[in-house]
């Protein structure tokens, strides 16, 4: 593991306090701000150990900022990474209060379950070789709180953002599927119904071109920062369409007629 700056473990307890405290999402103060992209990371790795005791331990990893258009808006030039807590991942029809959260989200997603350990090598991972290390897949949600942030300054935000575990709350995934490796992702459609009414669709390829091209990237972003990517952890490939707002009384269902479905019911 990198080493972390000093006022990295600060930081994190200032984001726990504001958790804690259901304060909504602003940037870190300056005298605890990420500088740089590898100070985030740093914030996110202290916040993920002062957390895994009550959210479990690390259990896979999601990748978030996957289309042009986000990273336009947020005008960072690459999607980011964050670790998965075992004890936030539900499946299929799992029900959540909004009260828990600042402002929950959801994104519909592929996730993946890793067959063999991702460990370094001469080059980096591309999609090929992510594809040969993959057990199963399944539709997903990423759940997302993220605090009732101003999207006008969130630009400006971003490291903060990162650090703040890239506002990942959890995930829901439908069943895994085993025979996966004849279809052709990229070309997947996804439909989102909120309250049995068609809200949006998306595609494999709206994911930088293919769902394992975001994962080979997730996977080159984990090793480099020293992190440990092994057999059976679950990998997010993130969002096939435009993230959802989703309030108290509403049904949510992401749909692949190929890979079946997944739910999730806000209380």
């Amino acid at each position: 593991m990198q080493t972390r700056p000093t006022h990295a473990l600060k930081a994190a307890k200032f984001l726990v306090e504001q958790h804690n405290k259901n304060v909504s999402f602003v940037s870190l103060p300056s005298h605890l701000a990420a500088k740089t992209e590898s100070d985030a990371y740093a914030i996110q790795s202290e916040l993920f150990d002062l957390r895994k005791s009550t959210l479990g331990a690390i259990a896979g990893y999601k990748v978030a900022l996957t289309s042009e258009v986000m990273q336009k808006l947020l005008r960072f030039p690459s999607p980011f990474s964050g670790p998965l807590h075992k004890n936030l991942i539900y499946t299929d029809g799992a029900s959540l209060a909004a009260k828990d959260y600042g402002r929950i989200c959801i994104e519909c997603e592929i996730a993946a379950v890793l067959k063999t350990d991702l460990v370094p090598k001469g080059q980096p991972y591309n999609a090929n070789d992510i594809a040969d290390v993959i057990d199963t897949i399944a539709p997903a949600l990423e759940i997302v709180d993220d605090r009732n942030a101003d999207y006008d300054r969130i630009s400006n935000e971003v490291l903060t953002l990162i650090a703040d575990n890239a506002w990942n709350a959890g995930l829901v995934h439908g069943q895994m599927v085993k025979d996966w490796r004849n279809l052709d992702l990229a070309d997947l459609q996804g439909t989102v119904y909120i309250n049995e009414q068609l809200v949006d669709t998306g595609y494999g390829r709206d994911v930088l071109g293919h769902p394992f091209n975001a994962l080979s990237w997730l996977a080159n972003k984990i090793l480099e920062q020293k992190q440990v990517i092994e057999a059976g952890m679950i990998v997010m490939t993130g969002t096939m369409i435009t993230t959802q707002f989703v309030k108290s009384g509403d049904h949510l269902t992401f749909s692949i007629p190929e890979l079946g479905s997944v739910s999730i019911d806000i209380s």
